[in-house]
């Protein structure tokens, strides 16, 4: 009877028990290479939403958008990450950034990380603290200096417990 189990097992479970503990960790460059290629294909969608809903005029004027409105776009970035990438984390781990440079997330026994907890709470540590002024921007400095540690693992992957390997 247990025979029957492993043959109804999803697809989608499958891939996530493939065993990557043992793969190199990415390199620093490439999970920035990484970055800025998400970063670019998400400015093609914040940047027209920041036309459409006047968050141009204010800096026209040299006025610091207000902090519900940094928030708000935080959000909408957020939605629209996971719209654009959703399927290639949750089927391997990678967003199109990662899926070029040939680099992916794993958890710490190498296994593709699953959506919740461990995705969600890996961006929203990402994505959303930086839209608080001047802490939020603070933190995501120290964010991303976590790199630079022996393990090459930012506050995001120390959260979620996920690390960024070589494919």
């Amino acid at each position: 009877m247990s025979d029957n189990n492993v043959y109804s097992t999803p697809q989608s479970q499958l891939v996530n028990q493939v065993d990557d503990s043992e793969k190199p960790l990415a390199s620093r460059w490439a999970r920035l290479g990484a970055s800025i290629i998400d970063s670019i294909i998400m400015m093609f969608v914040v940047i027209p939403a920041m036309y459409f809903t006047g968050g141009f005029d204010g800096i026209m004027e040299g006025r610091e958008p207000g902090f519900v409105y940094m928030f708000s776009m935080g959000i909408v970035s957020f939605i629209v990450f996971f719209a654009i990438n959703y399927r290639f984390l949750v089927s391997n781990g990678q967003t199109i950034g990662k899926k070029v440079l040939e680099i992916k997330i794993v958890d710490l026994n190498g296994n593709v990380p699953q959506f919740q907890p461990q995705l969600l709470i890996r961006y929203a540590v990402y994505l959303l603290p930086g839209q608080i002024p001047m802490v939020g921007q603070l933190f995501s400095l120290i964010n991303v200096l976590f790199i630079f540690s022996a393990e090459k693992r930012c506050i995001h992957d120390l959260v979620a417990k996920t690390k960024v390997v070589q494919c």
